[in-house]
């Protein structure tokens, strides 16, 4: 089901004033995650819309031929989707609300009783952007074994607090992990090396958009990079302010080569900027 936004207000106020649905069912939808404003899941009540947003609701049909997101690539082998802010990629011990594993498999066997998906590698859950699934084991594990070797360029956008001290830079980092899942920079002998590249794309006076190219895909690396900096992602409630207000982390995957040996070629995945950022960014 989907909707495009007509006047400004709060989320549930305004589908339950332009949906024929009980207020109840419309709750429901908002905590399960099923209901996505400009491809993001969205569960508040009172987030804020304004005119010309897409609201679109997963009401969970089983034989519905669509995703609630972007596919960006589809053959017999693989799928890459554009995975919303605040949805898993796959399930936790800790937390097993419904993921980007679980969407897509519902959406590939309402097409093919027998399909199957293999996650490839993951985003974290606050993160948007690029992800690749296959539909074989054959081709999972030829992708995950060779993944370093297969991908040539994996490239972010985000828009962080203030304006850096630098325009470009290369940052290289030693980075640890507390037990409670916090990364932090480290000169313990095991920590890991994370490289991150950053260019400023624009800059406001109170935000930067940066482009992002990463050498390793070490955890969280890029949002402990900029935290480092003193200029931590917006919306960043883990390395960046708490009190931040903002409803999604703008951290966005949106260039991804990789190598696809089905085809024995290169391949570039790419999407567009977050609505979000290009609002912030004031276009």
């Amino acid at each position: 089901m989907k909707l495009v936004v007509k006047k400004e207000g709060e989320l549930l106020a305004y589908l339950y004033e332009n949906l024929d649905m009980p207020k109840k069912k419309i709750k429901q939808y908002l905590t399960h995650g099923a209901i996505f404003v400009n491809n993001n899941r969205v569960k508040q009540y009172n987030y804020r819309i304004v005119p010309g947003m897409n609201i679109l609701i997963d009401t969970d049909n089983k034989n519905k031929k669509e995703l609630p997101f972007e596919i960006l690539f589809e053959d017999e082998h693989i799928i890459v989707v554009n995975k919303p802010s605040g949805l898993l990629t796959i399930a936790t011990t800790k937390e097993k609300e419904k993921t980007l594993y679980h969407i897509v498999r519902e959406y590939l066997v309402s097409k093919d009783k027998k399909a199957k998906v293999f996650i490839v590698h993951r985003l974290d859950k606050d993160t948007s952007g690029i992800v690749v699934l296959a539909k074989d084991e054959k081709t999972k594990n030829m992708l995950q074994e060779n993944w370093n070797e297969f991908v040539s360029l994996r490239e972010y956008v985000a828009v962080v607090h203030g304006k850096l001290k630098k325009s470009s830079d290369r940052l290289i980092q030693k980075l640890s992990e507390t037990k409670t899942n916090l990364v932090y920079v480290s000169k313990s002998a095991d920590a890991k090396e994370a490289i991150t590249n950053y260019k400023v794309v624009k800059e406001t006076q109170n935000f930067s958009l940066v482009s992002i190219e990463i050498e390793t895909g070490r955890k969280n690396q890029i949002r402990v990079a900029f935290q480092t900096l003193g200029n931590p992602i917006v919306g960043d409630k883990k390395y960046g302010d708490k009190s931040d207000k903002e409803s999604r982390l703008y951290l966005h995957a949106n260039r991804l080569k990789i190598y696809y040996p089905n085809i024995k070629k290169e391949i570039l995945f790419e999407t567009a900027n977050p609505q979000e950022f290009k609002r912030i960014m004031g276009r």
